[in-house]
């Protein structure tokens, strides 16, 4: 019997919270080992954990089985918070959530989200995507998940959903659990539940990024996310219009208010010009000019890229092969150009601010 030994037999007891092995999950504050008895020191997110019991059982009886002799005692502590007196995440195997938003929909929010991701798996990050919106969720249909059912593992006493995996890519959605034709009819409280589940529930493994399909709008999904989860940036969709931009500069203000204070990365002008198949090198700027540049300019980040308005972007939409997949394409530089954008603003944004921390909304 040596510390060696005890780890290995810890490495087989789950996280309750994010279904990681507990030493991966960095819940092992403290091993001590004086002749037959062991003293095991975890931290949790918080004393009240639900869930507590059982990790304690499940650490004492995997010691025992191997090792009978061996007198076993947990002892708990609630993990440090940050300086600001807000509590640290809740997902700690995941560095960084980027959140996709714009003001209104239509205006290519989820096409962006998908294909960001894909960006920065090509980039070589570990990347997962969570779809956020709830009412119109299109993820399934656009990683060409349609139909497939995520599966539920217990953890030390807790249900979790394995996440679906697409491209390489992990992502949960509501529209993989009701019937595709069913209407999602939820009230505030419940649609918060459902965005916690998302995160809570759910056994991510370890990301670079995971990012998040917001609906349009400021409304609860927003603000149970921040409240949930740290949120390192945003990125902003429009289209070049003043009609979109206007919705998305409120949805920027949303994010800069004094209780939020959430960085915004960058923005995406999407279907910034059209251009037909026949004639690549034309382009016609048929929503107008400028929309993208004006919010990177108000929101004080920079324009991530412009995407055009071709034909294969929405194929890929709805065939469920991204246009990111699309190699060679200029549509896929263009993606890929964003992706690279987003990956260096994520970079000044970590070493120029802050961490990123869980929102306190009172009131």
């Amino acid at each position: 019997m040596n510390r060696d030994a005890i780890l290995q037999l810890l490495r087989a007891v789950r996280d309750p919270q994010t279904g990681q092995d507990i030493i991966s999950a960095g819940m092992l504050q403290d091993l001590d080992l004086e002749g037959n008895n062991i003293n095991i020191t975890l931290a949790l997110p918080s004393l009240q954990m639900q869930g507590k019991a059982e990790l304690n059982f499940a650490c004492v009886g995997l010691i025992a089985e191997k090792f009978p002799e061996a007198s076993v005692n947990i002892h708990f502590t609630a993990r440090a918070k940050s300086a600001e007196g807000a509590p640290t995440s809740v997902v700690p195997h995941i560095r960084n959530v980027i959140a996709v938003a714009s003001g209104k929909g239509g205006v290519g929010k989820s096409t962006v989200a998908v294909n960001l991701a894909l960006g920065l798996k090509a980039l070589g990050a570990r990347v997962g995507l969570l779809d956020a919106d709830v009412y119109g969720p299109s993820l399934p249909t656009m990683l060409g998940l349609a139909g497939q059912k995520p599966k539920v593992q217990q953890v030390t006493g807790q249900i979790k959903m394995i996440p679906l995996e697409a491209y390489g890519v992990p992502s949960i959605s509501i529209g993989n659990i009701i019937e595709p034709d069913q209407a999602v009819v939820l009230r505030g409280p419940r649609l918060a539940a459902v965005i916690k589940q998302f995160i809570n529930d759910v056994i991510w493994p370890p990301l670079d990024f995971l990012v998040v399909d917001l609906p349009p709008g400021t409304g609860d999904v927003q603000l149970t996310l921040v409240q949930t989860v740290p949120v390192t940036g945003v990125v902003l969709v429009t289209t070049p219009q003043e009609v979109a931009l206007a919705d998305a500069m409120k949805a920027m203000n949303m994010f800069l208010l004094d209780q939020i204070k959430v960085p915004i990365l960058g923005v995406v002008e999407n279907m910034a010009w059209f251009t037909p198949a026949e004639l690549p090198e034309n382009k016609y700027y048929i929503f107008g000019q400028g929309g993208g540049k004006k919010l990177a300019l108000a929101s004080n980040s920079v324009l991530l890229g412009q995407i055009p308005l071709v034909q294969g972007i929405r194929e890929g939409g709805d065939t469920g092969a991204p246009a990111m997949l699309q190699e060679g394409s200029p549509v896929a530089e263009a993606f890929l150009t964003v992706a690279k954008n987003t990956l260096r603003q994520i970079a000044i944004r970590n070493e120029m601010l802050e961490p990123s921390r869980i929102v306190n909304l009172e009131g």
